[in-house]
């Protein structure tokens, strides 16, 4: 059974930008680089012929994979989520209750995650354990160093 995966309009081009890239750059490299070694003679002592197959097979399995991704992705509406409760591309501003320090992160689909960018992937510990909670309540999360609880302080829309 197939996973479907909500995203960005921006996450959804980025997936296929890299599937055409994968398809159309590095395919045809990996071929010419087969090739290149099948060129130069007896094909079981020759190492860069073997490693170029071996590129081959991962490449043609992460096309696969990343071609499943796609079929399965969806791009959400964002004008008709609801803002009162955290959904998937909500922004999510919470407050650490025993540091009281305070982040903001934007829930994602689990490929757009980039912590650096505040991107928070919805499947992540912290991403299911914020979804459904609206501003003012305390979201009690479990990770790996036991439990921390949130506060929520707003949630918003990009």
């Amino acid at each position: 059974m197939s996973k479907i995966s909500y995203y960005s309009v921006e996450g959804m081009k980025k997936l296929k930008d890299e599937l055409d890239h994968l398809e159309h750059v590095e395919r045809p490299r990996v071929s010419n680089d087969i090739a290149e070694a099948r060129d130069k003679g007896d094909l079981s002592e020759n190492a860069e012929y073997h490693a170029a197959k071996e590129e081959q097979s991962l490449l043609e399995l992460k096309i696969a994979k990343l071609k499943e991704v796609v079929s399965n992705a969806r791009i959400i509406d964002e004008s008709k989520l609801d803002t009162s409760k955290i959904l998937i591309h909500s922004i999510v501003k919470l407050k650490n209750t025993a540091n009281n320090m305070e982040f903001k992160y934007t829930l994602v689909a689990d490929s757009e995650t980039n912590i650096k960018e505040g991107k928070l992937a919805v499947n992540s510990p912290i991403g299911k354990g914020l979804l459904g909670k609206k501003v003012g309540d305390i979201a009690e999360i479990q990770v790996p160093n036991g439990i921390i609880k949130f506060e929520i302080l707003e949630i918003s829309r990009g």
